[in-house]
Formats: structure tokens, C-alpha cells, sequence
């Protein structure tokens, strides 16, 4: 793999849908916020309106969370994108056709940041498949290209290479009898 990743490559286009199963959440959680509030309306008895109004503001709450995480993923997930593009390692995924499974890792650790730990199973177990830590490089066989360093150890290997015997020299000259 080169060391810079993909040389000059523009990041791909970001391959997946929103989350459907966060949209359809925080869907239904407002249209339960709307439902909840027509009905604190009609109420009529007190303790039935402190019981709706603790539902609704339950309800508030939870649709201001899935908002936030919608959002707060939409662009977590588009700058881990990048990143990862940057690696060394996308040069293979680039070869082998592997974006939108770099996309679905990138959906898992996102939602394990969020604090999902069934996504934090389904990130670590992407992450190995797809060489993100050193553990999965060397289960994988991959080695990051270092111009550098193959060039030092080509020179030193060249240096103390013996010199061959000139032409006129017999390389048997060193040769004796055991006996």
C-alpha cells in the first residue's frame, strides 16, 4: 500500500441512503408529540393532563434527541468518510470495489459513537476485515509502502555487497587441501 493513500484521488461520493431506521423513529416519535398534544387539549380531568403532559414532554425529548443524532451523524459520517479515503489502505479498497462496505463500517462506528453497542460489535469486526488497525494489517498481509525506507535499505544492501573478483583474478586462489 503507498504510504499517501491514493495520490491526487478525490474523495468518492457518500454511497448511502440516510438512516432509514433513525428517520422512521424520529417520524413517529413527532407525530406521537402531535397526537399528544390534541389530546392534553381535550383532556378534562387534571390527572389525566399531568399524565399526557409527562408522556408529550417525554416525546419532546426524544424528538429532539433523533434530530440531533440525525444531524450530528449525517456529518460525523461524512468527515469519517474522508478520512478514511486518505488512508493508505483505500488504494485497496479503491482496486477491490469495497466502497459502500467502507461505507457500512463508517454507519456502525458512528452509531457506536453514539453509544449503540451491537454497532460497536459490527465496527470492530469491519475495522479487521478492512485493515483499519495494525493487528488487522498484519492478519491481512499488508504492509504500507515507505519510498524512504525501501531506498535506505536498498543502498545498504547494495554497500555491503562483496565486490566480484576482477577478471583476471582465479576466485579459486582461496581454495586448499584438507587432508
Amino acid at each position: 500500500m503507498p504510504a499517501d493513500g491514493r495520490e491526487g484521488a478525490a474523495v468518492p461520493p457518500w454511497p448511502l441512503q440516510p438512516d432509514v431506521e433513525k428517520q422512521a423513529a424520529f417520524e413517529l416519535a413527532r407525530d406521537r408529540v402531535a397526537a399528544l398534544q390534541v389530546e392534553v387539549e381535550e383532556a378534562e380531568d387534571g390527572r389525566t393532563k399531568g399524565r399526557l403532559r409527562r408522556d408529550l414532554n417525554k416525546n419532546e425529548m426524544l424528538v429532539a434527541t433523533l434530530g440531533l443524532q440525525i444531524e450530528q451523524a449525517r456529518d460525523a459520517e461524512v468527515a469519517l468518510w474522508a478520512d478514511l479515503w486518505a488512508m493508505p489502505q483505500a488504494a485497496i479498497w479503491e482496486e477491490s470495489h469495497s466502497g459502500r462496505e467502507v461505507a457500512q463500517y463508517v454507519r456502525w462506528k458512528i452509531r457506536a459513537e453514539q453509544g449503540d453497542l451491537k454497532a460497536a460489535t459490527e465496527a470492530r469486526m469491519l475495522s479487521d476485515r478492512l485493515g483499519l488497525n495494525p493487528k488487522a494489517l498484519m492478519s491481512l498481509r499488508a504492509e504500507i509502502e515507505r519510498a524512504e525506507e525501501a531506498e535506505d535499505r536498498g543502498e545498504r544492501r547494495r554497500e555491503t555487497r562483496k565486490p566480484k573478483p576482477k577478471s583476471g583474478e582465479d576466485p579459486r586462489g582461496g581454495l586448499y587441501a584438507v587432508g
